[in-house]
């Protein structure tokens, strides 16, 4: 009865084959890559003060126009739910959505500020203006920026990823 190959030995070397595969197909996997660091984009709209007492002055980078705004920012970071690059008749502009919240006060604070300017910053860097011409009331703001058509892409990329990880920690 004995076919002369002992058990033993025969089953040791079929597990160790399957460990070795096992090693084997665990060491092929290649590790993930780490999502690549992204450096957030903090977007913030200020209103044009209506005198110089506790203002901020600020100046736009291209057209050097100087602007006294509200120390206080009107809409922050959370506050902005999408962000876009829009075309519109007179070229290419950020749109900005906002939580139905910041878009019902901001319906009021523009009813009151007609002719004043809401001045966009990103990271505390001021890059735009646009006046008040009317209440804005849809919770979208567009804003002219002072800088070339082809860093909007990117600029949006990196708002709408600020804008996500703002609502992940809102959240919690």
């Amino acid at each position: 009865m004995n076919s002369g190959t002992p058990r033993f030995p025969r089953l040791l070397t079929e597990l160790l084959l399957l460990a070795g595969l096992g090693l084997g197909l665990v060491s092929c996997q290649a590790p993930k890559p780490a999502a690549a660091p992204f450096e957030p984009l903090v977007a913030r709209f200020f209103i044009e003060a209506r005198g110089t007492e506790g203002a901020r002055v600020v100046t736009l980078p291209q057209s050097e126009v100087v602007i006294s705004v509200e120390p206080k920012p009107v809409v922050m970071e959370f506050d902005i739910t999408d962000a876009e690059v829009a075309e519109v008749p007179l070229g290419r502009c950020l749109l900005f959505r906002l939580t139905t919240a910041a878009a019902r006060d901001l319906y009021r604070l523009t009813g009151g500020a007609q002719g004043r300017r809401l001045v966009l910053a990103l990271n505390d860097r001021v890059i735009g203006a646009r006046k008040v011409d009317r209440p804005l009331e849809e919770g979208v703001i567009l804003v002219f920026v002072e800088m070339p058509d082809s860093e909007l892409p990117g600029v949006v990329d990196r708002l709408k990823k600020t804008s996500a990880e703002v609502r992940k920690k809102l959240a919690r």
